[in-house]
C-alpha cells in the first residue's frame, strides 16, 4: 500500500485484508495507529497485534529517537504505510533536505508546521516529489501541521497569536493550500469548517480522537472516531485509546466498527 492517493475504484491488499479505495477517501480503514512507544521492539509487537485492524501506522519523535531511521524500514518491510510525524519547521533548505531523507525511507506521509511560511511549505512538497520521481516512488504526502490539538486560545496568546484558534487554523490552512500541499494535520474540531473553505481532494489528517473511556489527557480539542468522520476527515490518528488498551487489537477492531 505505498500510495495513499489511489485511482478510482483501486484495489489493495492489506495485512491479507482487502480493502478498496476512491478519491474521497484516502482508504476504506482510516485508523492510522500511533507508534507512541519508546522502543523499536515494542512498537513492532504493537504493530503486529493490531495491522489487520488498521490502515497505517504513525512514527513519532519518542520512537524515531530512540529507535532511529531503522524503524521505518522494519515497519514499512511488514507492508504497512507509515506516516511518520517529525513536524518539520526551519529554513526552507534545511526542511527540504529532511524531506527528501524522510522519503528516501518510503514514507507515506510526513509532517511540516505550517508556521514555517509559504516559501518552506513550497520547498517541502517541491522536494517529496522530486526525490520520490528520482527512486520511481509516489510523492509521499507533506501534511502542514496548522494549531497543535493541545493547543487553545490561551497557548496562542502567550505566544503573541491575537486570534482564536478556528481563525489562525484557517489562515494556516489557506496558506498551505495555495503553497501547494494536498493535505493537512488539524484538530476534529475545526473540520467542518476547513471542508467549506478548501479543494475536497486535500487530505485531512486528524489527532485528538478519544473514544470517551480514556481518562483525560493533554488534548484540549477533541471528537470521536466517527463524528470526525462524519465531519469529513479522510484519517484519524488513534493513540492512547489503542495502545494503552488491554488488548489493542479488540480495541482497533471497536474503534473501526463504530466508525461504520
Amino acid at each position: 500500500m505505498k500510495n495513499l492517493r489511489p485511482s478510482q475504484n483501486s484495489r489493495v491488499h492489506f495485512s491479507g485484508i482487502c480493502v478498496y479505495l476512491c478519491p474521497s477517501v484516502a482508504i476504506k480503514n482510516p485508523i492510522i495507529v500511533a507508534l507512541d512507544v519508546p522502543s523499536a521492539e515494542q512498537a513492532l509487537k504493537l504493530a503486529e497485534q493490531v495491522a489487520p485492524a488498521v490502515g497505517a501506522f504513525k512514527i513519532g519523535k519518542e520512537l524515531f529517537v530512540s529507535a532511529g531511521p531503522d524503524i521505518v524500514k522494519r515497519v514499512r518491510a511488514t507492508g504497512a504505510s507509515v506516516f511518520l510525524d517529525l513536524k518539520f519547521h526551519d529554513i526552507p533548505n534545511t526542511v527540504a533536505k529532511a524531506i527528501a531523507a524522510a522519503t528516501r525511507l518510503d514514507v507515506q506521509m510526513l509532517t511540516i508546521h505550517t508556521s514555517g511560511g509559504g516559501e518552506m511549505m513550497r520547498a517541502a512538497e517541491k522536494s517529496a516529489q522530486d526525490t520520490a520521481k528520482s527512486l520511481s516512488l509516489p510523492a509521499p504526502l507533506v501534511l502542514g501541521v496548522t494549531v497543535l490539538t493541545s493547543s487553545d486560545a490561551n497557548t496562542l496568546a502567550e505566544i503573541g497569536c491575537q486570534t482564536n484558534v478556528g481563525h489562525q487554523v484557517e489562515r494556516l490552512a489557506t496558506l498551505a493550500v495555495k503553497s501547494g500541499l494536498r493535505g493537512l494535520v488539524c484538530s476534529p474540531l475545526e473540520i467542518a469548517d476547513l471542508r467549506q473553505i478548501l479543494p475536497p481532494e486535500i487530505q485531512l489528517v486528524t489527532p485528538g480522537i478519544r473514544t470517551g473511556a480514556e481518562k483525560a489527557d493533554d488534548q484540549k480539542r477533541t471528537l470521536s472516531p466517527r463524528e470526525a468522520i462524519q465531519a469529513g476527515a479522510s484519517w484519524l490518528v488513534i493513540g492512547r485509546p489503542i495502545y494503552a488498551a488491554e488488548n489493542p487489537r479488540l480495541a482497533a477492531e471497536k474503534i473501526l466498527e463504530s466508525i461504520f
